[in-house]
């Protein structure tokens, strides 16, 4: 393990891939192999079953998000699938002062805006085994019109197409768990928890 608190800055991961790939199981995995802080973004979407406004989103209305860019309050922002996703700025960068590692699991677009803006951010790129394991896997859920499926699918395609020069690792998860040890091996090596 490595040290903590004032010794170090922690190490801001940022987990993406497409719709359905499996990132929150990933991140839920992970979260009983190591310690980090989890970054709960903001979105636009609806609530779906099951999930807790504060722990899986921070549920807020399109004029409150659109406020929140303004005051510069995101690291990251992107609109997907109608919806606006954002990662509060002032939270992560406190985490990181004193030493924990931050983790943000973020589409591509704003994947992208957190290197530029914070470029020792280590970015790790899930993969589905193929992408007809991954039409299943989005038929699956059950919440998913058909034209969106093909939507998604063809924004899975060009994100898996640029994955390897956008992001420091990819890794398929055909297994959570393995997929879970690689990256916690990945954030290791980088000096992490």
């Amino acid at each position: 393990m490595s040290e903590t608190g004032a010794n170090r800055r922690g190490i801001l991961l940022v987990i993406s891939g497409p719709s359905g790939v499996g990132k929150s199981t990933v991140v839920h995995a992970l979260t009983e192999r190591m310690p980090f802080h989890f970054s709960v973004s903001w979105t636009t979407r609806k609530r779906r079953p099951g999930e807790q406004d504060g722990v899986d989103y921070v549920f807020v209305d399109r004029a409150q998000f659109l406020e929140n860019i303004a005051s510069g309050g995101f690291l990251e922002w992107a609109e997907y699938s109608g919806h606006l996703y954002g990662t509060p700025r002032d939270a992560v960068l406190a985490h990181l002062d004193v030493g924990h590692d931050v983790l943000l699991d973020i589409e591509n677009d704003g994947a992208g805006q957190v290197k530029n803006s914070y470029p020792e951010a280590l970015l790790v790129f899930i993969l589905p085994p193929s992408l007809e394991e991954l039409e299943r896997r989005l038929r699956d859920r059950g919440d998913t019109s058909e034209a969106d499926i093909q939507k998604r699918l063809s924004v899975a395609a060009e994100q898996m197409d640029e994955a390897t020069w956008k992001f420091d690792h990819t890794v398929i998860n055909d297994q959570v768990g393995i997929v879970a040890d690689e990256i916690v091996s990945i954030l290791a090596a980088a000096g992490g928890s």
